[in-house]
């Protein structure tokens, strides 16, 4: 018997092996979870998005893969539709999905435009809103949702720029969809994770530096890996954690708990 054996849920993120969302849905699959996977629809209808999707789908053996454009109100409704004809009622869904324009993230946040602040805080926030309130109406009492956060939305992160902003306004949207759902006994967290080489990092201003930087200054000394993530992942959308909502759980090998990355690594020497 597995952790999540018997239970059921949605992963609204993948976009290929790296992503974080990846490693939560290798874990969930290992503890027995049946899951689905969402996709970016295709404007071309060349399905490019779908195949992508398709490579990491089908060694998990999942199946259950459709699109849904999380800017659109009523694709988030007759996703959660088709969520609810196929599995009936689910146990818990995963949010991480992030988006702003290139442009946007690489200036600094003085300089970005009030178009990419909309659509950044749109597909960013707005949408695990969205998510949340078409989930809901297919969720069993005591499921739970995850989003997905970065420190950068608590401090000022060099490079990280307009998205710790957004990721601020997700972490205070986590803790007022807490409150919204609690009365459902549904809970609602967020984790935010160390950096790692994902698809949605490469916009990111000088990445390498930020991860060495991050490995030198935390207290594991490390970075995270996917297992990390996946598994702290796990706990939240668990009845592990049938007591926690509303809470930003880091898993980031300790790197948040310090006031200063000085000298961390010299610790080595007194062992």
């Amino acid at each position: 018997m597995g952790l999540f054996t018997g239970k059921k849920g949605i992963i609204m993120g993948v976009v290929n092996e790296y992503s974080l969302a990846t490693g939560v849905a290798k874990y969930l699959i290992s503890e027995g979870a049946q899951i689905g996977f969402s996709h970016l629809p295709d404007k071309d209808g060349r399905d490019r998005m779908a195949k992508r999707i398709q490579r990491v789908a089908e060694p998990l053996g999942i199946s259950f893969i459709k699109p849904c454009d999380v800017s659109i109100d009523d694709d988030i409704t007759r996703f959660y539709a088709e969520v609810g004809e196929s599995f009936g009622k689910i146990d818990f869904v995963l949010h991480s999905i992030a988006f702003a324009p290139l442009e946007d993230l690489r200036c600094p946040t003085l300089e970005s435009s009030r178009e990419g602040f909309k659509l950044g805080m749109d597909i960013s926030v707005y949408s695990f809103i969205a998510v949340a309130r078409a989930a809901a109406k297919v969720m069993n009492n005591g499921g739970a949702m995850v989003t997905m956060s970065y420190f950068g939305g608590e401090r000022v992160i060099d490079g990280y720029n307009m998205m710790g902003v957004c990721k601020a306004a997700l972490e205070m949207a986590t803790r007022y969809l807490a409150f919204d759902l609690g009365p459902r006994n549904i809970r609602v967290n967020a984790l935010s994770a160390g950096p790692m080489k994902t698809l949605a990092a490469s916009a990111v201003g000088d990445f390498s530096r930020m991860l060495n930087s991050h490995a030198k200054g935390a207290p594991l000394m490390r970075n995270v890996t996917q297992e990390d993530v996946g598994k702290t992942c796990g706990f939240l959308l668990s009845d592990m954690s049938s007591g926690t909502t509303g809470e930003i759980l880091h898993v980031d090998c300790g790197y948040s708990i310090m006031g200063s990355h000085e000298h961390v690594e010299e610790r080595t020497k007194q062992y």
